[in-house]
């Protein structure tokens, strides 16, 4: 109804006796006098008293409405508003209710009424109200628009109601502020939230000064072509109450904000410390019992992965919490690079101890870690260890067939390798070992007042036994390599044995086919048959000691194979070849000494008998040495016509006929030196025993 109905009174100016102005419209329709009593009353409420003790001109505006409506509302004002009323106009339609007002008379009711009250045409207004103060609907020109002025009347009493509450809140709010710790604590555990958002009636309040002053501004400036609309009393009114409000409101609030900023600030320290608290505990609670429970090394590859990956899910627990830290760090350190010193020390304390309490943490993390990845490469060293072991003993145990020297050397090369390969294994197992063991002693500095003896020497233990295991492994691998080693070189000494026996059956081979197509000679004198006996007996001695060397060789192979429990693949036909060739060969030079001898005993027998002069016949020969030089020749001829025979039966002459035809030759040509010379003897001796004879004759 107050939208429809009323022209409100402090949208108007002043009458002549600068009284407010209250325009009531009534219209057709029934109107409803308890809405419009309501309606009078807000209205009323809205003047300072100042302005109220002037007093009203009220124009109730009847040209649409029933007499008896305008009555009613007549009378209805000197019980709402008696005392301030002093003049009611009754606007009149053209057709005036004549036979009512006779009944009614408004001047004769003054004194009961307390105001008076006329009739009056909408034209004739101008008589007790200024024209500047009607609007163009009563002939005046007033700039008017009442939904404008009750807009932004309500806009002013909501701000007013949500202002004032709100002033109220903040200040019972930030009065709490300045109480005790205890009524702060209590405080801020109640809702510290208004009703209303300060920021939103801040605006509002604003946008309304803005624009009340700038109506007053707009109604100040005269000028123009009409009459200029200025502001009533209670828009005056208004802003000083509206900017007093703010002025207020911007206090409360601004010590508001510096309460919750306070409180949250306290709050975020709060939420600090229960954070901080709650990560130090687990750490130092179920964080820590954790890695107390984790001190084992294993006792195998699959063992430590196993504790790894253990580790790892306690990692992953842990990171969670260390996630929580970074965060609570920043937070803090934004905290300090604010600088309220009263909050500083406390800060920084948190921070101190979360980050000891995580380091400290993180330490033992990354300790734990190290040992197990210490112990993984020690029992992945210790395996790869028993593997290699494992295939040297192999090697070993397996039986040994080589081919020959060469497949023999090449079979210690092997093992040497394996077991220079196993010695650089040993080596890193114990490099490994003293770190694992290392790491061990200091693990207690870590342990956090928990004693890992037990558990530190049964892993040490462990260690040691392992390193042992593997050392004593290998002195048993070593010795059996070093048996195997004697036997390889026993069986390569063997096959050395067998080879040089062999080669010396071919040395002895080769002296034979030497003596029977090489030393086929036998001098032309005496002196050349002794050189060549003397290099007979030489040759002899060096195939007696080749037949020698390979005799021992060949004893020694039967040594080593009573020692390697083996027997040969040649040293049994070896021997026999060997005695064979040797026999061939005694049987051979026993026939070339004979020869030579034989030749040096025909060259001294027939040299000493050439050596004496056949022109001195004082100087006769026996007969004995012709027939001895002709014996010996003989024989000799004899010998060079027969063949060795061996004692296998076979038969073997000394070089080509040709050779033994011209060894013939030369002794048949000393055969014949010696028969002629024998032949001149005998005619010396005959012509001697002439002369004799007839020498004989005379001297008788």
């Amino acid at each position: 109804w107050l939208y429809s109905c009323v022209s409100m009174v402090l949208a108007l100016k002043k009458d002549r006796r600068s009284g407010l102005i209250l325009t009531i419209p009534l219209c057709t329709e029934q109107t409803s006098m308890e809405e419009l009593s309501a309606t009078l009353d807000y209205l009323l409420g809205i003047p300072s008293e100042k302005c109220k003790a002037r007093g009203f001109t009220v124009i109730v505006d009847g040209r649409k409405s029933q007499w008896n409506i305008v009555k009613t509302v007549v009378l209805m004002l000197q019980n709402v508003i008696p005392a301030e009323v002093s003049l009611v106009c009754v606007v009149k339609p053209d057709e005036f209710w004549d036979k009512k007002v006779t009944h009614f008379c408004f001047w004769k009711e003054k004194d009961r009424l307390g105001f008076e009250v006329i009739l009056v045409s909408a034209n004739k207004l101008t008589r007790y109200i200024e024209p500047c103060q009607l609007t163009d609907e009563f002939g005046g020109s007033l700039v008017y628009d009442h939904l404008d002025w009750l807009n932004k009347r309500l806009v002013f009493e909501k701000f007013t109601k949500e202002s004032t509450s709100l002033l109220d809140e903040l200040t019972v709010i930030n009065e709490n502020e300045k109480g005790s710790q205890a009524e702060k604590d209590r405080s801020s555990e109640s809702n510290i939230l208004p009703s209303f958002d300060p920021e939103t009636v801040l605006q509002t309040g604003h946008e309304l000064l803005s624009e009340l002053q700038q109506r007053r501004f707009n109604g100040s400036e005269g000028g123009g072509g009409g009459t200029a609309w200025s502001p009533m009393d209670d828009e005056l009114l208004a802003q000083p109450q509206v900017m007093k409000l703010l002025d207020s409101l911007r206090e409360q609030y601004t010590k508001y904000q510096e309460v919750c900023r306070q409180r949250s600030k306290r709050s975020q320290l709060e939420e600090i410390q229960t954070k901080v608290m709650q990560v130090v505990n687990w750490l130092e609670g179920p964080g820590t019992e954790q890695l107390r429970t984790q001190w084992g090394i294993g006792d195998s590859i699959r063992a430590s992965q196993a504790l790894q990956q253990k580790h790892e899910e306690i990692e992953s627990q842990h990171s969670e919490w260390f996630a929580v830290y970074v965060e609570l760090n920043q937070q803090i350190a934004a905290l300090l690079s604010a600088g309220d010193e009263e909050d500083l020390m406390e800060l920084k304390g948190l921070q101190q101890q979360l980050s000891d309490v995580c380091y400290r943490q993180a330490s033992q993390l990354e300790f734990r870690q190290n040992v197990l990845q210490s112990a993984h490469e020690f029992h992945m060293t210790a395996q790869d260890m028993s593997q290699q072991l494992d295939g040297l003993l192999g090697m070993l145990c397996a039986d040994v067939a080589p081919a020959d020297g060469a497949a023999i050397q090449q079979t210690l090369k092997h093992l040497e390798e394996k077991l220079k390969s196993v010695e650089g294994a040993l080596q890193s197992l114990r490099e490994k070992g003293q770190v694992l063991l290392d790491q061990m002693s200091t693990q207690t500095s870590f342990s956090y007042g928990k004693d890992v003896g037990i558990e530190n020497k049964e892993n040490i233990d462990h260690i040691h036994s392992v390193m042992e295991d593997m050392q004593l492994r290998k002195q048993r691998c070593e010795d059996m390599v070093d048996v195997r080693r004697l036997k390889m070189l026993q069986m390569v000494q063997l096959f050395k044995c067998e080879e040089d026996a062999s080669q010396a059956v071919e040395w002895l081979g080769e002296l034979l086919d030497a003596l029977l197509k090489t030393h086929i000679r036998l001098g032309d004198d005496s002196q050349e048959t002794k050189v060549l006996l003397e290099k007979h007996k030489k040759f002899v001695d060096v195939a007696q000691s080749t037949y020698d060397y390979g005799r021992q060789l060949l004893q020694a192979t039967v040594v080593l194979c009573q020692s390697l429990r083996c027997t040969t693949r040649s040293s049994g036909d070896t021997l026999p070849r060997l005695n064979r060739v040797w026999k061939q060969f005694t049987v051979t030079s026993d026939e070339r000494q004979h020869r030579l001898e034989m030749a040096s005993a025909f060259h001294t027998a027939a040299e000493k008998i050439l050596r004496e002069s056949p022109e001195l016949a004082e100087l006769m020969v026996d007969v004995e040495a012709y027939e001895e030089v002709e014996t010996v020749g003989k024989g000799l001829l004899d010998r060079l016509t027969v063949p060795v025979i061996f004692p296998d039966g076979s038969e073997q002459f000394f070089g080509s006929p040709g050779d033994m035809a011209s060894s013939a030759e030369s002794i048949r040509e000393r055969m014949k030196l010696v028969e002629e010379k024998r032949f001149l003897q005998e005619e010396a001796e005959q012509r001697l025993d002439e002369e004799a004879l007839e020498a004989g004759p005379r001297e008788s």
